[in-house]
């Protein structure tokens, strides 16, 4: 007897908070609000911390219980590839990628996916992190079948870097 596959997953769902292990909750932190800019919402000493962007209670957990003053993942191994942070216009984004250079964070890449574009980095932990914008979806590039075709090709980070500064 042949079994249908599962319905897929309600479209409606979405990936609220990710929370990363830390060595050092304050170098993190120094990270993700001194040069990102989140917010911190709540601290528990040098253990846990919860941050955001825009007043949420936590887009970011860090904490420290299993991995203080730990070494990042061994290459070959898994765990986290990265996390994903998007930003709302190419604006907000030429701002990332201004503060990433004011604060000397060297980035690993940066691709024009065709639907997106994305800065590929390392925050000090280790952990990989992707800083992007999604197109709107009428500006996505797609097949002659209608379908999405994704591609990655260089991104104009000079292009970028002419956006206005958001606000």
């Amino acid at each position: 007897m042949v079994q249908s596959p599962p319905p897929p997953i309600d479209p409606g769902v979405r990936i609220g908070h990710v929370h990363l292990k830390v060595a050092d909750l304050q170098r993190a932190l120094d990270f993700y609000c001194g040069v990102l800019g989140f917010q911190l919402t709540q601290r528990f000493g040098t253990q846990a911390a919860f941050i955001s962007a825009g007043g949420y209670h936590h887009h970011l957990g860090l904490n420290t219980w299993e991995s203080l003053g730990g070494p990042p993942p061994a290459p070959g191994t898994t765990g986290l590839y990265h996390v994903a942070i998007l930003y709302p216009t190419r604006a907000a984004l030429a701002d990332a990628l201004r503060r990433l250079q004011r604060a000397r964070v060297p980035l690993e890449g940066a691709a024009d996916h065709g639907v997106s574009e994305a800065l590929y980095l390392r925050d000090p932990d280790g952990n990989g992190v992707e800083l992007y914008r999604d197109r709107p979806r009428e500006e996505w590039p797609r097949s002659a079948d209608g379908g999405v075709a994704m591609f990655t090709h260089p991104l104009d980070l000079a292009g970028l870097l002419a956006e206005p500064a958001p606000g």
